[in-house]
């Protein structure tokens, strides 16, 4: 699930550019002088400003949405065949839930270096690199006979996915220097990671049982060999920040390792919460550990003579406020995602292909929001009006929900909030391009990195914090006599409520901290 202003950061770039642009403080997305439709390094032997034609660019957004498709994908399309799983390979229920962890702490945790990587050896080595290794890790879990097997190919499917994913955005800002263009490249990428969970949910259901679980991961192999062989073709062969000094121009070591080792250990500590509880010895210890790494590495890169993560990146208003705002809307919309699932499954009895097609209605909204019309109101509005709209709407989406009976209607209980999920179909384009605005060319890579890492913190921090206050409530009410369906959805009614809460906070932030669009 994940976009914000076009390229201009100033009162002046918004003169130049027009409407559909934010004012910020820092500078322009896109190398200085490059016409619209230009990208540089643009295929093998190119010249640094060669022209792409709108087809190899239309051509290179599939490969980059279909990438980003192929992430998502994976992450929802695993938690349906979990059961199947956990039978046939013999997983422990405490085991199991390893399937998930490994893929999310390799993911989350390097992000940020591979963000950075792709500016300095190039974004498309990066992404051709991460896709095949993903596409190779998925052959490795779909063949997997021993949960050890699963488990290690899952954390390289993680590897691969930060490869890809850090840079996708990089590029497509690149891609799209025309604000009206680049607003409706980014609505397209954004529909990807927003209805991806809902598809990947019927998929899940479908392929467990038409087949086995087994092709939830096979069917990644057609997706990733056709993505490697149209982005070789068609992707710019740009070298970013480098410019053909590598590793050189920005290689920090030390700041690389203790902050993949700050956020890998922050993330194992976040997923272990509900095993250990939120004030045992095991979570203060280790996310104290985290959080002192984590702080070594902001305190390295002010002094750093390369940075990993130059700190002028969070000097624009833009960026800053959008990676905030991402991690609480993440935290909150698991609640939706994930919640919403469990809530049909384990109280109205719906299976798992029945349930993908019961948030389909979700997807459609969402995609009809962020292709249709939320580029136009990008570019009318602004992306700040945008998103706080969106946010309106999902703060009702969810308060709505936490209001919803013990034995809910379809048809007259749910149904008729699924248009509220357009809220995502607004607000994703539009904080997408808030997050990667503050950018220039050389740190394109980097805030597309930041920005995925700040949303799999969210996605993590949302799962341990919502799931754990449901379980605890579901639990106490238990204890006291209650039903099981009683007691489940007061549970997930105090998930939504939260989850709400945390919507108002994103709220306001963005009202606080994003600045309006000046004409």
């Amino acid at each position: 699930m994940s976009a914000d202003t076009s390229a201009s950061t100033s009162a002046d770039a918004d003169r130049n550019t027009g409407p559909g642009t934010s004012a910020d403080t820092g500078p322009n997305i896109g190398p200085a002088g490059t016409a619209p439709g230009t990208a540089p390094g643009a295929g093998p032997g190119a010249g640094p400003n060669t022209p792409l034609t709108a087809r190899t660019r239309a051509l290179a957004l599939g490969v980059l949405a279909s990438g980003m498709l192929m992430i998502v994908l994976d992450g929802s399309i695993v938690t349906v065949a979990m059961p199947a799983i956990q039978d046939d390979l013999g997983f422990s229920p405490a085991g199991l839930s390893w399937v998930v962890n490994a893929y999310l702490i390799a993911f989350g945790s390097l992000l940020l270096l591979a963000g950075r990587l792709g500016d300095l050896l190039g974004r498309k080595r990066v992404f051709l690199a991460g896709t095949g290794v993903f596409t190779a890790a998925s052959l490795l879990a779909g063949a997997a006979t021993s949960p050890a097997v699963l488990i290690a190919a899952r954390f390289l499917q993680g590897v691969g996915s930060a490869m890809a994913a850090a840079v996708s955005l990089g590029i497509l800002v690149t891609l799209f220097t025309e604000p009206g263009e680049r607003a409706r490249a980014i609505a397209v990428f954004s529909f990807t990671g927003a209805a991806g969970a809902s598809i990947g949910q019927v998929m899940g259901g479908l392929l467990t049982d038409a087949l086995s679980w087994h092709w939830i991961f096979f069917i990644n192999l057609p997706i990733g060999l056709a993505a490697l062989a149209v982005a070789a073709r068609v992707l710019p062969g740009d070298r970013g920040a480098g410019a053909g000094r590598g590793l050189a121009a920005g290689a920090d070591v030390v700041g690389a390792l203790l902050i993949t080792a700050g956020l890998m250990l922050g993330i194992y500590t976040v997923i272990e919460v509900e095993r250990y509880g939120w004030v045992s010895a095991h979570t203060l210890g280790l996310g104290a550990l985290a959080a002192a790494l984590i702080g070594a590495f902001v305190a390295r890169q002010a002094t750093a003579r390369t940075p990993l993560m130059p700190l002028r990146i969070l000097r624009s208003r833009s960026v800053a406020g959008a990676n905030v705002v991402q991690m609480l809307m993440v935290a909150a919309l698991f609640s939706f995602q994930i919640v919403l699932a469990l809530h049909l499954q384990r109280v109205l009895g719906y299976g798992a292909a029945e349930t993908g097609l019961a948030m389909l209605p979700a997807a459609i909204v969402i995609g009809a929001v962020s292709l249709g019309v939320s580029a136009r109101l990008n570019a009318r509005f602004g992306e700040r009006t945008v998103l706080l709209t969106g946010l309106l709407l999902l703060i009702t989406l969810l308060a709505l929900l936490s209001r919803v009976p013990e034995r809910a209607d379809y048809a007259t209980d749910l149904l008729p909030l699924m248009p509220l999920a357009a809220g995502f179909g607004l607000a994703l384009p539009a904080l997408t391009s808030l997050g990667m605005s503050g950018a220039g060319e050389e740190d394109a890579g980097l805030a597309s990195g930041l920005f995925n890492t700040t949303q799999q913190i969210g996605m993590a921090v949302g799962v341990a914090v919502l799931s754990t206050l449901a379980a605890s409530r579901s639990e106490g009410l238990l204890a006291g006599g209650a039903s099981e369906a009683e007691a489940l959805t007061s549970g997930y009614h105090l998930a939504f409520g939260v989850g709400a809460g945390l919507l108002v906070a994103a709220f306001a932030v963005a009202f606080a901290v994003l600045r309006p669009r000046t004409r």
